[in-house]
C-alpha cells in the first residue's frame, strides 16, 4: 500500500496566501495608476493655463497697440483710453498682469529687451508669461492689474506720454 502524506491542514493556506498576494498586487498597481494619472493631469493642467494666459496677453497687447496708435493718429497731447474685458480666471486660477519695462523683460524667455512687456502670473499654479507689446518709442507702459475689465489709457499730461492699465470701474 501506498500511503500518502498528510497534507490536509497546508492545503486552506495555499488558497488564501494566493488571494492575499492578488489583492496586494492589485492594490500597488491601482495607487500607481493613480499617482501617474494626478501627475499627468497636473502638467496638463499647467499647460493649458500657459496657453490661454499667452492668448490673454496677445490679446491685450494688441489693445494696447490700438491705444497707441489711436494716440499717434490724434493731434499732439490727446488722450486715449479703452476698456479691454478678459477673462476672470483661466483654468480655474486667476491671474495678475504687470506691464515691465525694456529692461525687465530681457530675461524673460524668447525676448530680448527690445521693447516692453507684459507679464501674467496665475495665481494658483507655478505659470509665469510674458508678451512683449509694441509702443512708439518715448512711450512708457506703466501698471499692475487684476484679471477681468481693464482700462487702457494713453494719458500725455507733461511728464512724458505713457500707457496705464488700470482695473475698470465696473
Amino acid at each position: 500500500m501506498i500511503r500518502r502524506p498528510d497534507h490536509t491542514s497546508d492545503r486552506g493556506m495555499s488558497i488564501a496566501l494566493t488571494h492575499v498576494l492578488t489583492i496586494g498586487i492589485t492594490t500597488i498597481l491601482i495607487a500607481m495608476l493613480l499617482m501617474a494619472g494626478s501627475t499627468m493631469l497636473e502638467s496638463e493642467t499647467e499647460r493649458s493655463t500657459e496657453a490661454a494666459l499667452e492668448t490673454v496677453g496677445e490679446r491685450l497687447a494688441g489693445d494696447i497697440d490700438n491705444v497707441d496708435r489711436m494716440a499717434a493718429g490724434g493731434t499732439g497731447g490727446a488722450n486715449v483710453s479703452l476698456t479691454s474685458d478678459r477673462p476672470r480666471t483661466v483654468a480655474s486660477t486667476g491671474y495678475t498682469i504687470a506691464a515691465l519695462p525694456e529692461d525687465q523683460c530681457q530675461e524673460a524667455p524668447l525676448l530680448n529687451g527690445s521693447n516692453p512687456c507684459l507679464e501674467l502670473d496665475a495665481t494658483s499654479t507655478d505659470v509665469t508669461v510674458y508678451v512683449p507689446v509694441k509702443v512708439t518709442d518715448g512711450v512708457d507702459l506703466e501698471g499692475t492689474v487684476q484679471s477681468g475689465e481693464i482700462e487702457i489709457a494713453y494719458v500725455d499730461d507733461g511728464s512724458g506720454p505713457r500707457i496705464e492699465l488700470t482695473e475698470a470701474d465696473g
